[in-house]
């Protein structure tokens, strides 16, 4: 027999491959649907690629590649016998077969066991050969079957970068002694015990003492205290108390210099009267706890159970749009996007529509194409494949033993989005770890991906896309400009002083003040309620233009900003700006409701360009900024630009370079500290973002400049050859390579960016748009937010609006989905999201899927509206 089987694979030896280092090794999902092991028919696991395949895709992946050797592996999971053995772990038939498969642990081990096999698979034939087959099998064939079976997850290889992921438990964490001195935390009003900061407070686990830390553990402001307090008790292990969380506190220890894990970390707190599992609740994730109680450990139960819909007998649902998605760990932002994109039917229609055409011209690797991808999720929640309702004898068996979690693991556990995670994060600083992240920007990222793959294709982002008209007035002479950008998300204002409680706000606020000066329990919260009339108000306010220049006086001046619709978008959607940054760069959320109407119409807001009596301001470029000097120019740059350097060194004390912060000072026009770290919150990024300030200088143009037409560019913004070649080796030409480098600031990613959403242009035209784009100034942070930093360049009224694409209308809206976010800061928290399908709301929570009783709409995030027909 076994030479039979050496025999039969002497054909296939030179396809088998043993995984190396690097290789990633899909036992968990297939790459076109999300079959696992678990699933029916099991997982093929290509033995040359390593690339996972359900039962319907493994023979497209055979006739396409030729690759005829799959192992195939399954898991059968059953209910224990009364009476057997269990614990924690599952019995499994063979221990080494999946020793490293990661599954969903949608069952529990205690009343569960697993049986796993596996075998490899010659097609087309489909012989079959179990494994384990060590004395039958060619030595080759078995040790890449052994290290198929037992390599990682194939994700396990995008996590190191996580922050999470390095922390390790602090060795005198099951050891700790804590004192009995009846030291109990109050839950709000801490001081440090010795100069009584409210900021950065650490409390030591041993004594309880509340102590300030230094600058360099969190970036945030302090004296150093709580490591002195080390220094004189030798007491290690501190636990930061502005976030604290069931499993994922800050804690430090000062013995091991470096943060830490402690797995005891509820029990440590209770000694000292604070109840871990109370915080639980208050603006947590579903499956990965993770909340920041800034100075308030109270829950926040109510907004935790009216997003939720907590305490209602709401009903699943099952079947077609209705699936649910996996929380992999703060990962609902994510999910609760994805799930409203694929209700817009041009989602549905590019992906799901062309979902036969984008699979058969797939790359070899489907797992890093993105349209692959995105028909793979689409089809995962549109199918209903994997949200079928649980059979009537299941339903039976449960009612029989009343015990509803028996079977729960039958029940539809939704989509796992890894793979997907995976791609569009790959290379992201924030969505690739583990963290909690904003909604709307991975929104933006989402919208940035789609336009760069979507050339030559249907662009699904063609219902959101939109222009802006933007009207700057200088108010010295009274003349505008008009110019056009282009845009994906609205943001709306929430002016808290318009709140109709206020009176009841202000309240509330002296009572919160007096509670913590007096080490009280705090008051209950009380919420700002909000007209939606407000908000739009506030919208069609004008602003202050920071760093304003007058092509009229040729120098500086004050000038006025109103934003206007150019055109309306066929799906608008709106953000609510209820975040704001504290001290410690954290966003915090304001506790707002606003009254969100069903219906909108924008009409009034529609921009109406240049009117009758109003003078256009010159079409001239702000002058050239001498790099020159520099030094010395920032020397002697507060008396000439009366730089507030009080502000300045308020921000440098926060941790930002001092250089950065007389930029952000200046360029905001002296408006106070708040305004300038948005300022640098918006440029951080930029390369020359701590370089010294540079002075505008004013110079007539010399000849050869006025003769070529050219505008007077930055003498220092050649881009580097490095990133021009780095961007020809991808195959665009070198003119669209530089354009694209002096548009964006020479930032490779941004230009990348840049490429793909500008089409060519005529060699006439390229010298002319070159200098447009190199001399447009720094966007503010308006009432408008961009995708793509091509939404930075300006479109002429008069452009023609079919490229970009713009699918304009009346501005009557519907509105038909919302995000919800739970807790206080983007940085943490839970994402519900609600839409409305076949007239009814539906609840969205992870993988949960129920029909909604009371859609709690004044409490969103994120509002998606459906143009209404102007029938």
């Amino acid at each position: 027999m076994a030479a039979d089987l050496g025999e039969l694979l002497v054909p296939y030896m030179p396809t088998i491959r043993v995984p190396r280092t690097g290789d990633r090794v899909f036992k968990v999902e297939c790459a076109f649907s999300y079959d696992s092991p678990e699933s029916e028919g099991g997982l093929y696991v290509c033995m040359n690629t390593f690339l996972g395949f359900g039962r319907e895709h493994v023979e497209r992946h055979y006739r396409k590649t030729g690759q005829s050797v799959y192992m195939h592996l399954k898991r059968h999971v059953k209910e224990k016998a009364t009476g057997a053995a269990g614990g924690a772990i599952p019995r499994r038939r063979n221990g080494k077969v999946f020793l490293d498969l990661e599954l969903n642990g949608d069952f529990n081990g205690d009343e569960y066991e697993c049986e796993d096999e596996a075998k490899l698979v010659i097609f087309p034939d489909h012989f079959e050969i179990p494994l384990p087959n060590i004395e039958e099998l060619p030595a080759l064939v078995t040790i890449a079957c052994d290290a198929v079976l037992n390599a990682a997850s194939a994700y396990k290889k995008q996590e190191p970068d996580s922050w999470d992921d390095e922390i390790q438990v602090s060795k005198h964490a099951r050891s700790l002694r804590q004192q009995d001195n009846g030291v109990k935390i109050p839950p709000s009003g801490w001081k440090c015990q010795k100069c009584e900061m409210k900021e950065n407070l650490w409390l030591n686990l041993s004594d309880g003492a509340v102590l300030c830390g230094k600058w360099f553990f969190d970036g945030a402001g302090g004296n150093g205290h709580a490591l002195d307090h080390f220094k004189d008790t030798n007491f290690p292990l501190a636990v930061k108390l502005d976030n604290l969380t069931p499993d994922i506190a800050d804690i430090y220890s000062f013995d091991e210099e470096e943060a830490v894990l402690d797995p005891q970390i509820s029990e440590h707190l209770q000694h000292f009267g604070i109840d871990i599992i109370q915080i639980q609740r208050n603006g947590t994730d579903n499956d990965h706890h993770n909340t920041d109680n800034t100075n308030n450990v109270r829950p926040r139960v109510s907004e935790w159970e009216l997003i939720q819909e907590s305490g209602m007998k709401l009903k699943a649902v099952y079947g077609s749009g209705f699936t649910g998605i996996k929380n992999l760990g703060n990962s609902c932002y994510l999910g609760t996007i994805m799930q409203v994109l694929f209700s817009i039917p041009e989602f549905q229609r590019a992906y799901v529509g062309n979902l036969q055409r984008i699979y058969d011209y797939s790359p070899l690797d489907p797992s890093t194409d993105f349209s692959t991808q995105m028909a793979k999720l689409g089809h995962g929640l549109l199918s209903g494949l994997y949200s079928k309702p649980p059979m009537k004898s299941e339903l039976i068996e449960q009612v029989m033993k009343e015990e509803y979690k028996v079977l729960d693991w039958h029940q539809p556990k939704g989509i796992s989005l890894k793979m997907f995670k995976a791609l569009v994060s790959n290379g992201h600083p924030e969505f690739s770890s583990n963290r909690q992240q904003d909604a709307q920007k991975f929104f933006l990222h989402l919208i940035n991906l789609v336009e760069r793959n979507s050339v030559g294709s249907e662009n699904p982002n063609d219902a959101f896309r939109y222009l802006v008209e933007e009207r700057v007035q200088c108010c010295q002479t009274q003349k505008v400009r008009y110019t056009q950008k282009v845009d994906y998300l609205m943001q709306l204002p929430a002016p808290i002083e318009a709140a109709s409680n206020r009176e009841e706000l202000i309240a509330y606020e002296a009572k919160r003040n007096e509670a913590e000066e007096n080490m009280r329990a705090p008051p209950e919260p009380v919420r700002a309620r909000i007209p939606f009339t407000a908000c739009l108000q506030a919208f069609t306010e004008p602003e202050n233009v920071p760093d304003f220049w007058s092509s009229e006086l040729q120098a500086k001046s004050a000038g006025v900003k109103t934003s206007r619709f150019a055109s309306f978008p066929e799906y608008l959607v709106v953000q609510i700006k209820k975040f704001t940054f504290v001290v410690d760069w954290v966003p915090k959320k304001i506790d707002l409701s606003i009254d969100i109407p069903d219906f909108l119409d924008l009409s009034r807001l529609r921009g109406t360009g240049l009117q009758a009596g109003e003078q256009e301001l010159p079409d001239l470029t702000p002058p050239i900024v001498l790099p020159e000097d520099t030094r010395d120019n920032s020397m002697s740059s507060s008396d000439s630009t009366g730089i507030d350097e009080s502000a300045a060194m308020q921000l440098a004390e926060m941790g930002f370079p001092l250089e950065a912060c007389r930029k952000a000072i200046y360029y905001t026009g002296n408006m106070g500290p708040e305004m300038a770290l948005n300022w640098i919150i918006a440029h951080m990024e930029e390369p020359d973002f701590a370089e010294p300030l540079a002075l505008p200088t004013f110079m007539e143009p010399g000849p050869s400049v006025a003769s070529s037409g050219l505008a007077a560019t930055p003498l220092d913004n050649h881009p580097p050859e490095e990133s021009i070649a780095i961007l020809t080796s991808m195959g665009f030409p070198r003119r669209h390579t530089l354009q694209a480098l002096k548009a964006t600031n020479n930032n490779l990613e941004r230009a990348l960016d840049w490429i793909f959403t500008h089409t060519e242009r005529e060699e006439e035209e390229t010298s002319d748009a070159l200098s447009d784009m190199a001399d447009t100034t720094e966007p503010n942070d308006s009432a408008f937010s961009n995708a793509n930093t091509h939404s930075d360049s300006t479109l002429s009224p008069d452009q023609d609006a079919s490229d970009p694409r713009i699918k304009d209308g009346p501005g009557r809206y519907e509105l038909f989905a919302f995000i919800s976010h739970i807790g206080a800061s983007t940085m943490s928290g839970h994402y519900v999201c609600h839409i409305k399908k076949e007239g009814r709301w539906v609840i969205f929570n992870d993988h949960k899927v129920c029909l909604s009783e009371r859609p709690p709409k004044d409490l969103g995030y994120i509002y998606f509206y459906r143009r209404l027909s102007s029938s």
